[in-house]
C-alpha cells in the first residue's frame, strides 16, 4: 500500500480544513509548507507531513513537492503518544507507531513525530518527519524542532481567535447594514403621507381666512384621518423593525389582501387628493394570500405611492389596485396614467444603488430605494414582480404571490420554516 498524492486543485474538501486554509494552503503565501520545509531542514529530514484533528488530508512536503493525502477514517495514529508529546525511537510505543504507518503507505527507516497539543492539553493535530536513512535525529535536533513546534500552537490560536473575531465583525456589519435597510424602508413609507400632512396643514396655516367653515371641517378630516393612518402604519414598521432585529425574515400568514389595500388608501389618499388624482381600490373582499403581512404593506404602499408620484395632476390621472386569482398564485396590479418609462430606464429601475430617482409630477424627490426593497420583499414572500410601461401613457406594476393557503398546508410550512431555523442555527 502506497500514499496516493494529490494536487491543490483535486482536494475537494477543503471547506473542512479550517486551520488548513487560515495558514494559506491553497494561496502562494502556504505557511504549512514553509513551516514543513523549514522544520524538515533542521532535522536533516527529507519528507514531512502534517496533518489537523477532524481536518481530511495529510499535507506532505518533500524536495520541490508538496501534496495533499486523504487521510482514511480510521486514521488514529495520536493514541500511540500516550502521555508524551514527542514521538521518537525512545518512545516505548514507537515500534507500534512505525509499524502504523507503514501499514498506511507512509515507508520510512527513521521517524519523529509531534503532538501539537494546546496549553490545556487539547490535540489539534500531528507532525512527523521521516526519511530512509538509518541515522538517528540527535537530542538537539529534537529539541530544535520540538520548540518549533510548539511555537507554532499560540500561533495557530491567535489566527482562529482573529478569524472567529473577523467573522463575528462581518456578521455585525451586516446587521447593522440591514438595520439601515429598516430605517430607510420606515423613510421611504412616510414620506408620501407627510406630504399630504404638510400640504393641507399648510393651507390651514396660511389661508384660513380665505376657507369658510365646510372647507376647514374637510380639511381638519383629511388632516386627523391621514394622521391616525399614518401613526398605524409608523406604529406597525417599528414594531416590525423591532421584533426582526434588522434581518429581513418574512412570516407568511393567511390574509385578505383588501386589509393591507385599505391601510395603503387610507394613508395616501390625502396625496392623491392633493395631486387631483384618482386612487382606486378594486381588490375584492375575499381575495387571500399567503406572505408576510407587514411586507407586502410596504410594497403596496411604495408602489401606489411611486404610482401617484408620477401621476398628471390635471384632474385626468388615475391609479387604480386590483387584483385576481390565477390558479394558485394572486396577481396584484398597479396601474397609472402617468409620465411612463423608457425601456432604458426599465432595465434600471431594480438595481441596487442608492441615488436621488426620477423627479416626480411635483418635484417630489427619492432615493430610487423604495422598488429595490420592494423586490426584495417579493422574493422573499415565493413571489414575483414585473413591470410594463409606454412613455407617455403609464405604467403597471404586477406582483405575483402564492394564494392563500389550507389550514394543513400551512401548518406544514410552518413545521419546515421552524425546523430550517433550528437547522441553521445548529450549523451556525
Amino acid at each position: 500500500m502506497a500514499l496516493t498524492f494529490l494536487e491543490i486543485g483535486q482536494a475537494d474538501q477543503l471547506s473542512a480544513c479550517k486551520l488548513s486554509l487560515l495558514l494559506g494552503v491553497f494561496t502562494a503565501d502556504n505557511e504549512i509548507e514553509g513551516f514543513l520545509n523549514l522544520a524538515r531542514h533542521m532535522l536533516g529530514a527529507e519528507k514531512a507531513l502534517l496533518c489537523f484533528r477532524n481536518e481530511p488530508y495529510f499535507w506532505h512536503v518533500a524536495p520541490k513537492k508538496f501534496h495533499a493525502v486523504q487521510v482514511q477514517p480510521e486514521t488514529r495514529l495520536c493514541q500511540h503518544f500516550a502521555t508524551q508529546i514527542m514521538m521518537d525511537d525512545a518512545h516505548p510505543n514507537y515500534l507500534a507507531f512505525s509499524q502504523h504507518l507503514q501499514d498506511m503507505g507512509i515507508e520510512h527507516q527513521r521517524v519523529l513525530a509531534f503532538d501539537l497539543q494546546k496549553a490545556d492539553r487539547e490535540s489539534i493535530g500531528l507532525v512527523m518527519f521521516f526519511d530512509d536513512q538509518n541515522t538517528p535525529f540527535t537530542a538537539e535536533q529534537k529539541q530544535l524542532v520540538s520548540d518549533f513546534s510548539a511555537r507554532l500552537i499560540p500561533y495557530l490560536e491567535l489566527k482562529f481567535d482573529y478569524a472567529d473575531l473577523k467573522e463575528h465583525y462581518e456578521q455585525q456589519c451586516a446587521l447593522n447594514y440591514s438595520k439601515t435597510k429598516f430605517f430607510q424602508v420606515i423613510a421611504h413609507d412616510l414620506r408620501a403621507p407627510f406630504h399630504g400632512l404638510l400640504g393641507f396643514s399648510e393651507v390651514l396655516a396660511q389661508e384660513r381666512d380665505t376657507l369658510d367653515e365646510p372647507a376647514i371641517q374637510n380639511i381638519a378630516d383629511y388632516l386627523y384621518d391621514t394622521a391616525q393612518s399614518t401613526y398605524g402604519l409608523l406604529e406597525s414598521l417599528l414594531n416590525w423593525a423591532i421584533s426582526e432585529g434588522g434581518r429581513f425574515v418574512p412570516h407568511p400568514i393567511n390574509f385578505q389582501l383588501k386589509q393591507v389595500s385599505k391601510i395603503v388608501y387610507d394613508v395616501l389618499n390625502t396625496l392623491a387628493v392633493k395631486k387631483n388624482i384618482q386612487l382606486i381600490d378594486h381588490i375584492p373582499e375575499h381575495l387571500k394570500v399567503f406572505a408576510d403581512m407587514n411586507m407586502i404593506t410596504s410594497v403596496l404602499q411604495n408602489l401606489v405611492s411611486n404610482a401617484l408620484k408620477f401621476t398628471h395632476m390635471d384632474g385626468s390621472g388615475k391609479v387604480v389596485v386590483s387584483a385576481r386569482q390565477v390558479d394558485n398564485h394572486v396577481e396584484i396590479t398597479i396601474q397609472d396614467t402617468g409620465l411612463g418609462m423608457t425601456e432604458a430606464q426599465i432595465e434600471q429601475l431594480f438595481q441596487r444603488r442608492i441615488a436621488v430617482s426620477f423627479k416626480g409630477t411635483a418635484g417630489e424627490k427619492g432615493t430610487g430605494l423604495g422598488l429595490v426593497l420592494c423586490k426584495r420583499f417579493v422574493e422573499l414572500n415565493q413571489g414575483e414582480i414585473q413591470v410594463t410601461s409606454k412613455e407617455g401613457e403609464g405604467t403597471q406594476f404586477t406582483v405575483v404571490l402564492p394564494a392563500a393557503q389550507d389550514a394543513y398546508v400551512t401548518l406544514v410550512n410552518e413545521i419546515n420554516q421552524q425546523n430550517q431555523t433550528d437547522h441553521s442555527a445548529k450549523l451556525a
